[in-house]
């Protein structure tokens, strides 16, 4: 709405309801470009700010003949491992405070975490005619062939096939290999009848 001003000039005087209307939608359109410029400006210089004082550390990894890095070989040995089928494992408790074994137990294959899954616990799927066209997950399949992750206890079946689960608590530490250890005594050994 144009009023004439003292003098003859034009003054732009804007009228606000609440409502964008084709008489004022100009004059909003131009302030919310210059806010969005200002904005726009003032992101770029915290982000430039911001870029030089972070400072960039790159390291060369070598890797060995078979193309892996030993970080990667570790893993790769692991998992042929752990499932070796007929593997053999000696699992020990022991603990913090005092070093001695709390329990042994020897197991068959190896221990899992009771957060391990076969399936991912969300899937969306796609359907077409009684036809599953397409299934989709966020979550990630593991290089063990499992979903989910390690939580509160570990379950295993000994070399006699006797179901054991165990919840890690506070002042434990849990010792996992393949060969027996020379230990002193055990409190609780799962292989004494």
């Amino acid at each position: 709405m144009r009023k004439p001003k003292k003098g003859g000039k034009e003054v732009r005087k804007m009228n606000w309801n609440g409502k964008i209307t084709k008489a004022n939608f100009g004059q909003f359109k131009s302030y919310y470009a210059i806010t969005f410029c200002a904005v726009y400006l003032l992101f770029s210089f915290v982000s430039c700010c911001n870029e030089n004082n972070k400072s960039i550390t790159q390291v060369r990894v070598q890797t060995q003949a078979n193309g892996l890095t030993i970080e990667q070989e570790n893993i790769k040995k692991r998992l042929e491992m752990d499932n070796e089928i007929g593997s053999i494992k000696h699992l020990y408790v022991i603990s913090a405070y005092s070093g001695q074994v709390l329990i042994y137990s020897t197991i068959k294959g190896k221990v899992t975490s009771s957060g391990k899954r076969l399936n991912p616990l969300n899937v969306a799927f796609r359907t077409n005619f009684n036809r599953t066209i397409w299934k989709k997950t966020e979550e990630v399949l593991q290089d063990d062939g499992s979903y989910g992750s390690s939580i509160d206890y570990l379950y295993w079946w000994d070399t006699k096939g006797i179901y054991h689960q165990h919840y890690i608590v506070d002042g434990q530490i849990l010792h996992i290999s393949d060969q027996l250890l020379a230990v002193k005594n055990i409190v609780i050994n799962m292989e004494i009848k």
